[in-house]
C-alpha cells in the first residue's frame, strides 16, 4: 500500500476517536493516539514514519529556549517531517496560557504537548498537558518551578503555518476588592526587623476597610489573632496543597470551618498586629508544608503580554541571506541577549519563525538562533561563475554529504549564498546545492 493512500486511512481512523489526556493520564493523549495510527498503517518502518517520530524525540530532547511571554509564526514543510521544541520557564503559582491557530484551518490537526523539566536533578522530562488543535489551547496550573518543554508537530505529510503565543496569569484572584490595577508595594524576601528577618509574603495596600476577598474556593481553616498578623484569616483553596494568610485585618467576617467561594468577602483591611505605625494594607502569604513561597506570582496582576511580530511572516519557511557585514546570531531574540555566533555577509538563513523584530532561524550546519530582521535579505544573484575545473553539487555544505551530481569545469552556475568554505548555487535554474569555494 502506497503512504499516501495509508496515511488516508490513518485520517479516517483518528477522525472516529478523540481524547485528551485528563489530570491522571489515564487516557492516551492526541499525539500517542496518532502515533499508534502510523504503527498500526505500518509506517514506522518506512524513512517518513521513522523521520515523524525521530523529529518528535528531538524536539523534546533539544529544545529552542525562549522567555515567556513569548510569540511566534511558524511553518512546517509536509514534505520534511518535523516538530518544534521550545523550552521556557515557569515559577509555581503561575497559570500558563498557550494558545495556537494554524492555516489551513481545517482538515488536520497540530499536536500540541507539555512537559515540566526539573532543574533540580537529571531526570526525564514529566507530560503535564496535551492536546491537538482540536482544543486550540492548554491552560496549565503551574504546581512546580522549572523548566518546560512545549512540543509542537502536525500529522504526516502537512504544510502548515501556526501562531503560537505562551503566556503567564495568577492562578488565583486578587485578593481585594478596590478601584485600580495593582497595589502590592512590597514584596517576597524584603527585610524585616532590621534584617533579622525576611518579608514572608506581599503587602497589598489601600484605603481602610478595604474589602479582603477570597482568592479561589475553598474553606476557611482558621480566623484567630497574633502578635504579628493582627486579625488573620486561614484558607484552604480547593483540592490545594497549601493554604492563604491574610492578616493586619480591621475586620475579620468569616468563622472557622466557613466554606466561600472566589470572590466572598473574609474581612476588611487595616493594620492591625506589628502594622500598627503603618498605613492600612493586607499582608497576604501562601503556605506549604514546607514553609511559606513567594506569593506574587499566585496574584500578580501585572504580567506581561508577548511583543507583536513585526519580522515579515511571508519569509518563514523560506531562505534568506545575511546582509549586513557582520551579523550578529543570538541565543534569544532580544539586543541585550548573548551572541552565539557572528555571521559573515550573504550566509544562508533557514527561516523557521519570526516572534517580535527577529527571525529564529537555523543555519546549513543545523545550529539554530535568532537574527534580526534588519540583518537579512532577500536570495538573489550573487554571482555567475564558471567552474575552472570539475566540482561536485552536495546537498549540504559537507564534503560528506551526498552529492546531488557532477558538474564538470567549465559548466556554468549562479552564486545565491554562502556559508564558510562553500557557495550555495543554482544550476541551469533548476536544481540549488553546495559546491567548494
Amino acid at each position: 500500500m502506497k503512504p499516501l493512500l495509508i496515511l488516508m486511512c490513518i485520517v479516517v481512523m483518528t477522525s472516529c476517536r478523540t481524547t485528551s489526556r485528563p489530570g491522571l493520564f489515564s487516557k492516551k493523549t492526541p499525539h500517542e493516539i496518532y502515533s499508534n495510527k502510523i504503527n498500526e498503517a505500518g509506517l514506522q518502518s518506512t524513512a517518513l514514519g521513522r523521520s515523524w517520530f525521530n523529529a518528535a524525540a528531538l524536539a523534546v530532547a533539544q529544545p529552542i529556549s525562549v522567555v515567556k511571554p513569548y510569540k511566534e509564526t511558524g511553518y512546517f514543510s509536509g514534505g520534511t517531517p518535523s516538530a518544534t521544541g521550545l523550552k521556557f520557564s515557569a515559577t509555581r503559582g503561575e497559570k500558563l496560557r498557550i494558545f495556537i491557530s494554524k492555516k489551513p484551518s481545517t482538515g488536520f490537526k497540530l499536536y500540541l504537548d507539555l512537559w515540566h523539566q526539573d532543574t533540580t536533578r537529571i531526570s526525564s522530562p514529566e507530560l503535564v498537558a496535551s492536546t491537538d488543535t482540536t482544543g486550540l489551547a492548554i491552560e496549565h496550573e503551574v504546581e512546580k518551578s522549572g523548566n518546560y518543554i512545549l512540543r509542537l508537530q502536525p500529522e504526516l505529510l502537512q504544510d502548515c503555518e501556526y501562531t503560537i503565543e505562551i503566556s503567564a496569569v495568577a492562578s488565583l484572584a486578587y485578593p481585594i476588592r478596590a478601584s485600580g490595577k495593582n497595589h502590592i508595594q512590597s514584596y517576597w524576601g524584603a527585610d524585616r526587623d532590621a534584617g533579622a528577618r525576611r518579608h514572608e509574603g506581599v503587602d497589598i495596600f489601600a484605603s481602610r476597610r478595604t474589602p479582603v476577598v477570597a482568592a479561589a474556593d475553598g474553606r476557611v481553616t482558621r480566623v484567630n489573632e497574633n502578635n504579628l498578623g493582627g486579625k488573620v484569616v486561614w484558607m484552604r483553596p480547593e483540592n490545594k496543597d497549601y493554604t492563604l494568610y491574610y492578616a493586619h485585618l480591621d475586620t475579620q467576617l468569616v468563622k472557622d470551618g466557613q466554606k466561600v467561594k472566589t470572590g466572598d468577602t473574609l474581612g476588611l483591611m487595616g493594620n492591625t498586629g506589628n502594622a500598627r505605625t503603618t498605613p492600612p494594607h493586607l499582608h497576604f502569604g501562601v503556605y506549604t508544608y514546607g514553609g511559606a513561597i513567594d506569593p506574587l506570582p499566585f496574584v500578580n496582576p501585572d504580567y506581561p503580554v508577548a511583543d507583536e511580530i513585526k519580522a515579515n511572516v511571508s519569509e518563514v519557511g523560506k531562505r534568506l541571506r545575511t546582509s549586513d557585514k557582520t551579523n550578529i546570531l543570538r541565543g534569544l531574540p532580544g539586543a541585550k541577549s548573548a551572541q552565539i555566533g557572528q555571521l559573515p555577509k550573504n550566509t544562508l538563513l533557514n527561516v523557521d519563525a519570526a516572534t517580535g523584530e527577529y527571525f529564529r532561524v537555523n543555519l546549513p550546519n543545523g545550529q539554530k538562533g535568532f537574527i534580526n530582521r534588519g540583518s537579512t535579505g532577500k536570495i538573489a544573484i550573487l554571482e555567475k561563475l564558471v567552474l575552472k575545473k570539475d566540482r561536485s553539487l552536495y546537498t549540504l555544505p559537507d564534503t560528506l554529504a551526498p552529492v546531488k551530481r557532477r558538474l564538470p569545469g567549465g559548466a556554468s552556475v549562479v552564486q545565491l549564498a554562502e556559508f564558510r568554505d562553500f557557495d550555495f548555487v543554482e544550476v541551469q535554474n533548476e536544481i540549488q546545492g553546495w559546491i567548494l569555494k
